[in-house]
């Protein structure tokens, strides 16, 4: 049974790990098998808004496209809110016609990301990476569907341990992002949060990622 890396910028190409590695509409592989696609807020660039949608919508066909994402919102950039809502939201009708989860970015905005999602009947399932906040926020969003994947921050952050031991096994995940350490840092992690062995964790991983990417790992 592979270990499934949620998030990585990092391509490592090893056999015993499955890496949804994410990709940019100008900047894209085709050699990564498994990948996720989308336009960061961090990134958008409206001379090139529908050239890059019209990619991602392209890649989104593809059987090796696992995800959109990652896309979202984040107040802490000089990108204006509304221009970030608006690929957002663009981005979301695309995931939701072509039936795929969505990976996402999101710094000091949850609420309006999970507004977003009730005004509109967004249905395939909704993934918040790298989560550093707090139980409040957490439950919020489980609450409203969403999953939450860790990484980084549960890593890098003791405090962070109650957060995750709150999280319905059920609907979490477990990621690298931009960090050097590999995915099995994390799931050595939280194995131990868990007081379960990496056999144990990497089932529950396995059955949440038959659950929402409709495949195997």
């Amino acid at each position: 049974m592979k270990f499934f890396n949620l998030h990585t910028h990092k391509f490592t190409n090893r056999e015993t790990v499955l890496e949804l590695v994410n990709q940019y509409p100008q900047e894209f592989d085709a050699s990564i098998p498994y990948y996720s696609i989308g336009i960061h807020p961090w990134y958008i660039n409206e001379e090139r808004l529908k050239l890059d949608l019209k990619i991602i919508e392209s890649k989104l066909q593809e059987t090796n496209c696992l995800a959109l994402g990652e896309c979202g919102l984040d107040k802490r950039i000089g990108m204006p809110l509304e221009l970030q809502q608006m690929v957002f939201e663009k981005q979301l009708l695309l995931a939701q016609k072509y039936n795929k989860p969505v990976v996402i970015h999101c710094v000091a905005a949850f609420q309006e990301v999970i507004a977003i999602k009730k005004k509109m009947k967004i249905t395939v399932p909704m993934l918040i990476h790298g989560f550093s906040k707090n139980k409040q926020v957490a439950k919020e969003l489980i609450d409203n569907g969403f999953y939450i994947s860790f990484g980084k921050y549960l890593l890098l952050n003791p405090e962070l341990e109650t957060v995750f031991l709150n999280i319905p096994n059920d609907q979490f995940f477990l990621e690298t992002d931009t960090v050097e350490d590999g995915i099995e840092a994390v799931y050595d992690l939280a194995s131990k949060y868990k007081k379960w062995s990496i056999y144990e964790l990497k089932q529950q991983i396995n059955s949440n990622f038959a659950a929402v990417f409709k495949k195997q790992l």
